[in-house]
């Protein structure tokens, strides 16, 4: 932040995504941070350049990025990766073959596919658990666990991790925790202050909140595993573009005012639906049934936009009656966007993951799940309530 910066404080969550990493550029005095559009680098003399040499491994852009993000997690390092999925792969680079990780059972279906179907094959060994227990993520722990993957709340049942008291676990046995802090952001809820170990984010999702861009980040404050990181990323070579890096960046300027109103329309229509007579459940930690409400106000300072529900009798027919009738939430995969979405996991987002897995954790062939937008309220409601007329 420029000027004169008087006494030292700390500023608040709004103000650092505003101006964290990010100083007025000193060619233009240009407020916004500029898209460096560049593949390559000039270099003054043989070994005299400005930092800057390739561009896969260093963008000014990027970096800004990284520095935001960094601070608003309250990370020391944040590492940009050109997807949600390349994130998580990165991550996974860092373990070797017979490595065993610990992951919820009720994660996002990408991740289950990269997990089961890519790194199972290269000597990687994971146990899908039910991170809502702790002594069952312990339970799994074997001589040879190296990581717990958990998202909290998880995609789409909104179940919740007890961050704090998985970490406590696993750092007594040399264990790494990472979070998945997509569906919250670190408006709502900062799990390195829990006790984990790095913090993963589809940036694509709230960061961003403009559905316009694709892209993924690692955070974390363990310098030695960010120094692994920045290798991987520059030897894989799964970095974001410079204008995907600008887009997110002024995506994050708004989060704050965003994440207050996904959460205010997100309260509102969890607790129609809750006494709706046509809905058999509701997923949503901000309602008082929901059996981890507790730790949900104990571990986070909201509850986000992100609901899950069960039309009718839960069958693949009521969900797609339902569906169907939406107009103002629009049909779509994703999230996070200022827009409302609603989604089908079962055929969408979780189609890779086996329909007898989903049915044993109460995942229902109709399960619905909403992005709830900023839109007006009583719009959202009355589109809500239309589609509902279908069961």
């Amino acid at each position: 932040m420029s000027g004169d910066k008087g006494p030292e404080r700390v500023p608040g969550f709004a103000t650092r995504a505003v101006h964290a990493g990010q100083e007025p550029d000193p060619a233009t005095g240009a407020v916004m941070t500029p898209i460096y559009q560049t593949s390559t680098y000039a270099q003054a003399a043989l070994g005299q350049n400005k930092g800057f040499e390739y561009a896969r491994t260093h963008n000014a852009t990027r970096a800004a990025l990284e520095r935001n993000l960094a601070s608003l997690e309250g990370g020391a390092h944040g590492l940009c990766f050109g997807s949600g999925l390349a994130a998580t792969n990165a991550m996974v680079q860092t373990l070797s073959a017979g490595d065993h990780v610990v992951c919820g059972h009720n994660t996002y279906g990408g991740t289950y596919r990269l997990f089961e179907k890519v790194w199972k094959r290269h000597g990687l060994e994971f146990s899908f658990v039910d991170c809502s227990d702790p002594d069952r993520v312990e339970a799994a722990f074997r001589p040879a666990t190296k990581l717990v993957w958990a998202e909290t709340p998880t995609n789409p049942l909104m179940q919740l991790a007890d961050v704090r008291e998985i970490a406590a676990r696993a750092h007594r046995r040399s264990i790494r925790v990472v979070v998945d802090n997509t569906f919250l952001t670190p408006y709502f809820q900062r799990p390195l202050e829990l006790g984990a170990d790095v913090v993963m984010h589809s940036t694509t999702k709230y960061l961003n909140g403009h559905s316009d861009m694709v892209g993924g980040v690692l955070v974390t404050s363990d310098g030695e595993l960010a120094a692994q990181l920045r290798f991987l990323q520059n030897a894989a070579g799964a970095v974001p573009g410079p204008m995907d890096c600008f887009l997110c960046l002024r995506g994050t300027k708004t989060l704050a005012v965003r994440m207050r109103q996904h959460e205010a329309n997100a309260r509102e229509l969890a607790t129609r639906l809750a006494r709706h007579p046509r809905v058999a459940r509701v997923f949503y930690p901000g309602l008082p049934s929901h059996p981890q409400h507790e730790l949900a106000c104990r571990q986070a300072s909201g509850f986000g936009g992100m609901i899950a529900f069960v039309p009718g009798d839960g069958s693949l027919a009521a969900g797609e009656r339902v569906f169907n009738r939406f107009r103002l939430f629009t049909r779509a995969e994703s999230l996070g966007g200022v827009e409302s979405l609603v989604c089908h996991p079962a055929s969408m987002t979780h189609a890779s993951v086996p329909r007898e897995a989903r049915l044993a954790m109460g995942f229902e062939d109709g399960l619905l799940r909403l992005s709830v937008g900023i839109e007006d309220l009583d719009d959202l409601a009355a589109d809500l309530d239309h589609a509902l007329q279908a069961v």
